[in-house]
């Protein structure tokens, strides 16, 4: 009776969704298929990219901000999934989850400025998904679905990841990740020494997402700012603690970090519960002791 193939860990990582994407997969055989099934995977996110990043002039968030308040402009199915997800969590949430801050963090720097003033006030009651995958602004806004397209892209990885047979993989986005098959050690980072973990989970076909300032808060004509902007009182966020969110799939885990950040604690305890998630909240001196 032959022995079993020897398992082979391969794993690679590449520039995407703002971030660093790596992908592991562990599984016996020959390696060309799992490599293979890699590349599908990358694909997959990359997909993701170009049609929601701020970023990218042709994506359809691009399209939208440019376009929506004149007329409704029709996007890709998966851009309309994320965007139908956002408004729920958004609604949720009593608005603690929004995708239009994107006009904010254009004024603080984190995303690229754009043509024209653009008023910030607009808020995720503005944006109209309609029939047909067409959407529309009822305000002037700017969306940036950061705050869930890169969980979502997890999604799509591991997915893929499934489909060509892959049984034990791992895919991670700047730290929201998600875990396929058998359980895994995941590190939280340790709030003010990031560079070190403070906590340990094991992960069986879950997904974390984290939400913190490690390295983001920065200076600017209004004072400090971070990327973590409270949607309702467009202030930021600027804690020393960090958020992380335990859910069967990514996109959710990623988004609801911000409702804890933001929502009232029995907000954030109801949405938490609607969507089957856990959240790790952890504080500088908690996390030392």
């Amino acid at each position: 009776m032959p022995s079993p193939s020897p398992s082979t860990e391969i794993r690679r990582a590449r520039p995407l969704l703002g971030t660093l994407v790596e992908i592991r997969v562990d599984a016996a055989g020959p390696q060309a298929p799992l490599h293979a099934a890699v590349d599908a995977a990358f694909a997959a996110v990359e997909h993701v990219h170009r049609l929601m990043s701020f970023h990218e002039a042709g994506s359809d968030v691009s399209a939208l901000n440019r376009e929506a308040l004149y007329r409704p402009v029709r996007v890709d199915a998966q851009t309309w999934k994320v965007l139908a997800a956002a408004r729920h969590l958004s609604q949720l949430s009593e608005g603690a989850f929004d995708i239009a801050i994107g006009a904010r963090l254009q004024d603080w720097g984190y995303l690229p400025p754009g043509p024209g003033l653009i008023p910030s006030e607009g808020n995720w009651t503005d944006i109209e998904l309609l029939q047909d995958s067409r959407v529309r602004f009822h305000r002037p806004l700017r969306i940036d679905l950061g705050g869930i397209a890169k969980g979502y892209a997890v999604d799509c990885a591991i997915a893929v990841l499934r489909e060509a047979g892959i049984e034990a993989a791992l895919v991670n986005a700047g730290g929201d990740l998600r875990v396929l098959g058998s359980p895994q050690q995941v590190q939280l980072r340790h709030p003010q020494n990031p560079a070190f973990s403070a906590h340990a989970l094991s992960l069986c076909d879950e997904a974390l997402a984290t939400s913190a300032n490690y390295y983001s808060r920065r200076a600017c004509a209004s004072g400090e700012v971070s990327p973590l902007l409270d949607p309702r009182s467009r202030q930021p966020w600027l804690g020393a603690a960090s958020v992380s969110v335990r859910a069967a799939d990514c996109m959710r885990a990623d988004a609801l970090t911000k409702v804890v950040l933001f929502a009232a604690p029995e907000v954030a305890d109801r949405v938490l519960e609607a969507c089957d998630a856990q959240a790790y909240v952890q504080n500088p001196l908690e996390a030392a002791a």
